[in-house]
């Protein structure tokens, strides 16, 4: 368990899932509550740039969660937009901890590769672009979750 209180928003990108069936953004529910931190909202929006930008600002701006983990849409696809959505409402890309995601999952399959996933900051927020699929999500889960506590310290004001 962390010693720092978090607030995590998580946003399904999925044309075809709903709650019910979103088995990823549970699973990541799930290991948000195991770490001790809140999970402020868990919402399923279509795959379209605009909704998914809208449900970013939402989360960040009215919900104020200092970790917005977006779910699916960062694919090949021509349907897969979330990326293009973060960076219309996001400022700063923090390519290392989409880097380390990509790493993380080259270790496990090199479909990781195919990935487009972006981290950005949008404010003092940030914003984590991962899979859709359920065990894609945990690993990469895995593969950056250590380091959301120090990040979320230093986008508050806080040192290294």
């Amino acid at each position: 368990m962390s010693e720092q209180a978090l607030t995590f928003a998580i946003i399904t990108c999925s044309d075809t899932r709903s709650m019910k069936e979103d088995t990823a953004g549970a699973a990541l529910e799930a290991l948000i509550a195991e770490n001790g931190w809140t999970c402020a909202s868990h919402v399923v929006v279509k795959d379209e740039r605009a909704d998914i930008a809208a449900a970013i600002v939402h989360a960040c701006d009215t919900l104020e969660a200092d970790i917005v983990l977006t779910c699916g849409g960062s694919g090949l696809s021509l349907r897969d937009v979330t990326p293009e959505a973060t960076q219309d409402v996001c400022e700063r890309n923090v390519p290392g901890i989409a880097e380390a995601m990509r790493a993380h999952s080259l270790a496990i399959t090199p479909f990781a590769m195919l990935s487009r996933a972006l981290c950005m900051q949008r404010g003092r927020h940030i914003v984590i672009n991962l899979p859709g699929s359920e065990k894609a999500a945990r690993e990469n889960w895995d593969g950056i979750v250590k380091a959301l506590p120090h990040a979320a310290k230093m986008m508050a004001g806080g040192g290294h």
